[in-house]
């Protein structure tokens, strides 16, 4: 909720009525490129998480939009695949999330996905948009289509849906004028989706107007960032309590990520920070004696001789080596799917590498999505700082 709040100002300062988030999606398969997005694997904490983020983001007025509605968990054909289920399926797994968060935090809008839900798309799916979210979760707010997922606007309209996404340049209209003129549609029916998304439009447009501009509190909320990074940390190994470190221990950094920081997802998720950490410009704002810097991998890429051993001839002179990890970024990236959990090879093999130099390694993983992690002998501790945004760099070092 606190993060919530303040993305939610953010917004109001930026003139930003609607914030695109937050994303549930079951994660089904683990190589889908845009789990890092998503509040997921158990629906009920999904729906928690979900329900406290659209809280702080909607306390001032701005609309949140959690998506992607329903039973969406590829990238790959995504605005051709098929979901097909039973219902019990349906409302246990992939509803629940969705349920919970229209139900605790009233989001003032959804945004539908691309799929089909058991041979009729999201954005035209009556049973969805209209039975089970409107009629029995009682949403107020209105229906967005994914950006290209309107198949059919006269459908999408009778069956829920409001605002299609992008711009079609005026043929939607046309085509739900033409239909109502047919028949096959009623003007009443159209009137009531109008009054829904205007309800919604004009209340935020109240939030932003006064505020268009406004700075906030970039500091404190850079402070923040780091404060939600630092709990999302996870301590995957840690032989002989080598962590934390003892003040002052001589350290060598390892790793193109810890010059260049990894932190966020590729695709439309992509977002401008205010700050951004990366472990070589802050590591000096803590108590280690850090002997170099070595890349020792191409972040993309075949490995690289040399640079491996320039990492191993620096491992041996630290007493413990800050490896950095993970996953570049088009490994996880909307529009495509993960080919497979491994990390770059040239990670491993220069990993390899230094682990025979230094057995003292910590690895740092910076990594949105399930990882395979057959090397994790060659480390005495690991953590997971996962993709941690704007501070995750200090937060890992603190």
């Amino acid at each position: 909720r606190q993060l919530g709040e303040a993305l939610g100002q953010e917004c109001q300062a930026e003139n930003v009525a609607m914030l695109l988030g937050p994303g549930l999606n079951i994660k089904r398969s683990p190589l889908c490129g845009r789990n890092f997005e998503y509040f997921t694997e158990d629906p009920y904490l999904a729906g928690k998480m979900a329900a406290g983020y659209i809280r702080g983001i909607q306390k001032n007025g701005i609309s949140a939009c959690p998506k992607h509605f329903a039973a969406n968990n590829t990238e790959l054909r995504r605005q051709a695949s098929n979901s097909v289920m039973d219902e019990r399926t349906l409302r246990e797994i992939y509803l629940t999330g969705f349920e919970i968060a229209v139900k605790e935090s009233d989001p003032k809008s959804i945004m539908s996905s691309y799929n089909m839900v058991n041979g009729v798309y999201a954005n035209e799916n009556e049973h969805l948009l209209q039975e089970i979210l409107r009629d029995q979760w009682g949403f107020r707010g209105f229906v967005v289509s994914d950006w290209g997922a309107c198949n059919d606007f006269v459908d999408g309209v009778r069956a829920g849906s409001h605002l299609e996404m992008p711009s079609t340049g005026g043929d939607s209209p046309r085509q739900l004028m033409q239909a109502v003129y047919e028949g096959r549609i009623s003007e009443d029916e159209v009137d009531v989706r109008v009054d829904e998304l205007l309800d919604v439009m004009l209340a935020t447009r109240k939030a932003v107007d006064p505020l268009k501009g406004k700075p906030f509190d970039v500091d404190a909320h850079h402070a923040f960032a780091q404060k939600a990074s630092e709990q999302s940390i996870v301590l995957l190994k840690n032989d002989g309590n080598i962590l934390p470190l003892k003040k002052g221990s001589k350290v060598a950094v390892i790793g193109e990520v810890a010059q260049k920081a990894r932190h966020q997802g590729a695709g439309s998720s992509v977002v401008n920070c205010t700050k951004l950490d990366h472990t070589m410009d802050v590591i000096g704002n803590f108590d280690l004696n850090v002997v170099g810097f070595e890349a020792g991998y191409p972040r993309h890429g075949d490995p690289d001789a040399a640079m491996m051993q320039k990492a191993a001839e620096l491992a041996k002179k630290a007493d413990y080596v800050l490896l950095y990890l993970g996953l570049d970024e088009i490994s996880e990236s909307e529009g495509l799917d993960r080919s497979t959990l491994s990390i770059p090879q040239c990670q491993i093999e220069t990993l390899k590498a230094v682990s025979e130099a230094n057995a003292n390694v910590i690895i740092v993983m910076s990594a949105g999505s399930s990882v395979e992690m057959p090397w994790i002998d060659q480390c005495k501790a690991m953590v997971h700082g996962y993709l941690c945004g704007q501070a995750g760099a200090s937060a890992v070092l603190k």
